[in-house]
């Protein structure tokens, strides 16, 4: 099966753990290297295991990702925007994800160890690790080991932590934080997640619960955007690239595959202009993959697409206009050359 349920149990790969619970209900596992670059403002809540040991000097820190994957996605997004290309490098994995897990390939190899899955990049971590191997993840170069594998944090430090390497664009203002805390902690477990319930719901009532909530929070937000740009307050911060990586995959992967359809987002007055005027903002289209993303879902999960037939459709332009900037707010400036394909 390949449902995202392999992982290291002693640093030995092991294959099909059960991802739902007793009542068919999704369970997203948690992820577990939680160190913070010096300097960063960890999550609302949360206590911050920061050490001197990781400080934010250039060219020290690695980012690996997939381009399919949403929370990998946030922190790419946050990397570009901040300006730190040039600080912290970046390699891709393969977007199909089999029972051997995130494996990286010829064309685009490991560039730091050679290895070819990423679950021996966790190993060289802590040979004797048990738990997900997921992306992102933030790697850091002097002392070898993993800095954070928690998406939320890493777009966060990248913000903070790399302040004195990066633009002046700042994702997560001070005047803003609590708001910015509070709309991602609501757009997760309905939103970001609520995807992910519905699909891999094994049972009617998980899904319908799923569903509903879904779609109860995307029409909220459908209203809340229908006179404000964007999310929170009259800039773009982390709660934006929070929900625009779930409304990006939608109508490719999560409306079909997911079975999401009860409505799509480009039949959304307010979200599907968001969503357009959000991929339009410099820097960001550059790190949307669609063909990442469409070739991974649907080849990976074999359960809910046994064949792997990758769809075509749909034909939707998220170039198109969008209107927003008539509302209050401008996107962020965005320094330096802009680039026509990805990193």
């Amino acid at each position: 099966m390949s449902e995202g349920r392999n992982m290291l149990v002693d640093g030995e790969w092991k294959v099909d753990f059960k991802q739902t619970d007793d009542d068919g209900e999704f369970q997203r596992s948690v992820t577990d290297f939680r160190n913070w670059i010096d300097g960063s403002v960890p999550e609302a809540g949360a206590e911050p295991t920061s050490t001197p040991e990781f400080e934010p000097e250039s060219g020290r820190y690695h980012l690996y990702i997939c381009r399919a994957c949403p929370w990998a996605h946030r922190a790419a997004m946050a990397r570009r925007l901040n300006g730190l290309e040039d600080h912290v490098s970046i390699s891709l994995t393969q977007p199909e994800r089999y029972d051997q897990g995130w494996e990286f390939s010829e064309a685009q190899p490991d560039p730091l160890y050679g290895e070819s899955h990423l679950r021996d990049v966790y190993r060289r971590a802590d040979s004797d690790y048990t738990g997900r191997v997921t992306v992102p993840v933030l790697w850091d170069k002097q002392t070898e080991t993993i800095v954070n594998n928690e998406s939320e944090e890493i777009m966060r430090q990248f913000d903070t932590g790399f302040s004195e390497l990066g633009n002046d664009v700042q994702l997560y203002p001070e005047p803003l934080r609590a708001e910015i805390d509070e709309t991602i902690a609501d757009v997760y477990p309905s939103i970001n997640n609520g995807v992910y319930r519905a699909g891999f719901a094994t049972t009617q009532d998980a899904y319908d619960e799923a569903v509903d909530e879904l779609f109860d929070a995307l029409d909220r937000y459908d209203d809340h955007l229908a006179d404000q740009r964007y999310l929170v307050g009259d800039q773009l911060t982390e709660a934006d690239l929070a929900m625009f990586v779930t409304l990006v995959r939608f109508d490719h992967v999560y409306h079909t595959h997911f079975r999401c359809n009860r409505r799509a987002i480009h039949e959304y007055d307010n979200l599907w202009g968001y969503t357009k005027d959000i991929y339009q903002t410099p820097g960001i289209a550059e790190t949307v993959n669609l063909d990442h993303i469409t070739r991974h879902y649907f080849s990976s999960h074999t359960s809910l697409n046994p064949k792997r037939l990758v769809p075509t459709g749909p034909d939707i332009d998220l170039t198109g206009s969008h209107d927003r900037a008539e509302l209050p707010g401008e996107p962020p400036a965005v320094f330096g050359e802009e680039t026509a394909t990805a990193d």
